[in-house]
């Protein structure tokens, strides 16, 4: 118990910082990727001035929800999974 509230190893920062990069740079292309979708049109074609502007909010709004929901969602993901590696590689439980 006393090694999880001790200092980090340079293993375990570096899985760290590679997995909060990955969880930004995850989020940031799905984020550009649906407000293109979403805001794709608007900027294009010539539409009406109402229509436009909702279909540039509602892809902001959704990029702005997208991003933050994926980055939450990898960075929980790897919080959770850290202790269920096995101990030794290769490894599995028969059960599974």
């Amino acid at each position: 118990m006393e090694s999880t509230r001790g200092r980090r190893s340079g293993a375990e920062r570096d899985a760290i910082t590679v997995e909060i990069g990955y969880a930004l740079f995850s989020a940031a292309f799905a984020s550009a990727v649906v407000f293109g979708a979403v805001s794709g049109p608007a900027l294009l074609f010539d539409l009406p001035e109402p229509v436009h502007r909702t279909l540039l909010a509602s892809g902001t709004l959704l990029a702005t929800v997208l991003f933050v929901v994926r980055t939450v969602s990898v960075l929980v993901r790897f919080g959770r999974g850290s202790g269920s590696q096995p101990s030794q590689p290769g490894r599995t439980n028969p059960d599974s």
